[in-house]
């Protein structure tokens, strides 16, 4: 399974995406943590001391939000799309 990440989740991952081996669906949840032990890094950027996700970050699953769909519970087949996006800021 293949996690997109953008701006600078891809210094952590060390490119464009993150890939996850396994076959089947899993929830956001269990991706995550495959992704934790694959990059510790990313804990850190993804989740707030208390455990809970970082407000900022955007998780999108086939394009939408999956804070809107079950948030870590969303159940992900491997060919969703799936893409992870941090806080951006800047412009005039």
């Amino acid at each position: 399974m293949e996690i997109k990440v953008y701006a600078t989740l891809r210094e952590i991952v060390g490119g464009k995406s993150a890939t996850l081996n396994g076959h089947g669906s899993k929830t956001m949840r269990q991706i995550l943590e495959e992704l934790f032990e694959k990059y510790p890094q990313m804990r850190e950027k993804l989740f707030l001391n208390g455990g809970e996700m970082h407000s900022a970050f955007h998780f999108l699953v086939n394009g939408r939000d999956a804070r809107y769909l079950d948030g870590l519970d969303t159940v992900i087949s491997p060919d969703d799309d799936v893409r992870i996006f941090p806080p951006v800021g800047g412009g005039r």
